[in-house]
């Protein structure tokens, strides 16, 4: 397919996918408050809706998908805003399960696989420790949320709890009304009308975004990591400038950081250069929440999208300018990379206990 026609196609696929946004929201208000309410009960512990987003996260593969159904939440008034902050936090934690699982293809080559789980498990110590410093934080000043609001307002000019006039909510009213309609005839109303929305909502947010990341891959990654060595050896600033920027264009910080999997496990590029990189991922895979927000049209959906960027950026901005703390999260992979070198299975284990084991066992004991 030509470039250019690609790149249509892509613009195409996101305003289906800001469709299917709505569709989630309508189709959670169509449930009702009892319907929600029992759903996610228990959200309101933060350890609970912190291991829920692990959780969601790592079983649709995606913390765009995560972050989206996040949003659509919370614009359809089931999460509040500070009930959200921990799951999307979460997410931040569960979308790092991609590069690992990457990393253990590599485990019959013993040199391979140490760099390559290093690789893979830095950017996973990154967001714990990350979420160890500012969910406190946030818990005891709101320090996120209320910088979040202010430039909510700032940009919307809209309250908390109401609504702005976003640039793209009526063109994606229109196509969600259109489907809507096609849908109604067929279930009527109620919950099953409703659960179709809410199912087929779902399942488009997960079909075009993984559309809009095969196709921007082919139109931006391959030409990426040709140079990508290159740039990172003159600053740590332009390894995040480049992890964003990728991550923007494929939107998938997981593509982006998979990516650098191969090339560190085959010595191409050094890990503390792969480092910044994760980093700039981070903040790149935020612009999914917030273009979903937009869509939404609804104050308290921008807020919580500003929250994961925000977080993201503090993470940065509290880690990465002093050299003492820098690299804390890659000495840390570098000694669990060790480990797991001497005993394989702890690999395997590590990634099936911090990724699925412990956040049900949270979510089960903190209901």
């Amino acid at each position: 397919m030509p470039p250019l026609a690609r790149a249509v196609l892509v613009i195409a696929l996101l305003y289906v996918f800001l469709a299917a946004v709505r569709l989630l929201e309508g189709g959670i208000k169509g449930f009702g408050s009892d319907f929600t309410d029992a759903l996610f009960q228990g959200v309101s512990n933060p350890v609970a809706g912190l291991a829920v987003g692990v959780l969601g996260t790592v079983l649709v593969q995606s913390s765009s998908v995560s972050t989206t159904t996040i949003v659509g939440l919370v614009a359809s008034g089931v999460l509040d805003v500070q009930s959200a902050v921990p799951m999307i936090m979460g997410a931040n934690i569960g979308t790092t399960v991609t590069n690992t699982l990457v990393a253990l293809t590599h485990m019959r080559r013993s040199s391979e696989f140490k760099l390559a789980f290093t690789a893979a498990t830095m950017h996973d110590f990154f967001n714990l420790l990350a979420v160890v410093i500012l969910l406190p934080l946030e818990l005891t000043t709101r320090v996120l949320s209320k910088a979040a609001e202010a430039i909510t307002e700032a940009v919307s000019g809209g309250s908390v709890g109401g609504s702005f006039n976003s640039p793209i909510k009526g063109a994606v009213k229109w196509l969600a009304g259109k489907i809507e309609g096609l849908i109604e005839p067929l279930f009527g109303e109620g919950n099953v009308y409703a659960a179709a929305l809410l199912v087929l909502g779902i399942g488009l947010i997960f079909i075009t975004l993984t559309l809009i990341t095969k196709n921007m891959r082919l139109l931006v990654a391959r030409r990426i990591e040709t140079s990508l060595n290159a740039a990172l050896a003159k600053s740590g600033l332009i390894g995040m400038a480049t992890g964003m920027i990728v991550t923007i264009a494929v939107q998938s910080s997981s593509i982006t950081t998979s990516i650098l999997i191969p090339l560190v496990a085959s010595g191409i590029l050094i890990v503390r250069n792969a480092y910044p990189i994760t980093l700039g991922a981070n903040v790149g895979t935020t612009i999914t929440a917030l273009l979903a927000a937009l869509g939404a049209g609804e104050v308290d959906a921008l807020t919580i999208a500003f929250v994961h960027t925000l977080f993201n950026l503090s993470g940065i901005v509290l880690l990465y300018p002093l050299s003492r703390i820098r690299y804390i999260p890659v000495q840390a992979a570098e000694r669990l990379a060790d480990v797991a070198l001497e005993h394989r299975w702890l690999a395997l284990g590590y990634t099936g206990g911090v990724f699925v084991l412990l956040p049900i066992t949270l979510i089960a004991l903190l209901r």
